[in-house]
């Protein structure tokens, strides 16, 4: 009987628990795991980190946000701490005054970046948080630089500006992409993606009459997100930029 009254216990405790996880907020200068599925198309899911900056006298209103997106050694199923071992959710973690909205989804493992899946979780994200959608940038490095490239030709309207960093992308998209802020970053010693991906499409870029910026490190080989991610300037720059509507594509 006191083990059946035990297990009984356990079994309450254990669904309060569930309760309170499920129902924990956001709060601002906090980075939390959050769990989206969209409501009408069950197939479209990912896991996610959300940062939410504090209020700042000079930041009050919508906020700008920032998409980043990881590299392959970061994929996995329920293991979201990963995703912040890189990049703006790493400052994140660090620093509660960081003035951006951060979304950081987690790959599922053996995948890749699903632009649908994107999508549908920014929408999600915006609908429910004071963010400013004419002020909404993307970022990613190595597998997450890929995938920034191909979420901008798929939706190039839906971001004020992007930022690949040692990644790739198809350089016949040049064309969707010509009109939209675009600051690419690669280490010239990278042995993991070529430099020359990166060369590609600034080249392809230029060609259609893109003001593309180039920042090569000379030294740095597949890590170039780090100086990239520390450096300030990349985030002032960020800033100044802002779609001219709140148009989707």
């Amino acid at each position: 009987m006191h083990a059946k009254i035990s297990l009984g216990l356990l079994a309450l405790v254990f669904s309060f628990s569930t309760v309170a996880q499920a129902e924990q907020k956001p709060a601002p200068g906090k980075q939390v795991e959050q769990q989206f599925v969209d409501s009408k198309d069950k197939s479209l899911k990912i896991g996610y980190l959300l940062f939410l900056p504090k209020e700042v006298s000079q930041q009050k209103g919508k906020r700008p946000l920032i998409l980043f997106l990881h590299g392959s050694g970061e994929r996995g199923n329920d293991n979201l701490p990963l995703v912040a071992v890189h990049g703006p959710p790493m400052i994140a973690k660090k620093n509660a005054d960081f003035p951006f909205v951060v979304v950081s989804p987690q790959c599922p493992s053996e995948q890749r970046w699903d632009s649908k899946v994107l999508l549908a979780l920014l929408d999600d994200v915006i609908a429910s948080h004071d963010v400013d959608p004419q002020r909404i940038y993307l970022t990613g490095l190595s597998m997450g630089g890929y995938g920034s490239w191909m979420l901008a030709a798929a939706a190039p309207n839906r971001f004020a500006a992007i930022v690949p960093i040692c990644g790739g992308g198809n350089p016949e998209d040049a064309g969707k992409l010509k009109s939209l802020p675009i600051w690419v970053f690669h280490g010239a010693k990278d042995s993991a993606v070529s430099l020359k991906k990166s060369e590609e499409m600034v080249a392809a870029l230029k060609k259609v009459g893109s003001d593309v910026k180039f920042t090569v490190y000379p030294n740095a080989g597949h890590n170039s997100w780090t100086a990239t991610y520390d450096n300030p300037k990349l985030y002032e720059w960020l800033l100044k930029q802002k779609t001219a509507s709140k148009s989707k594509e």
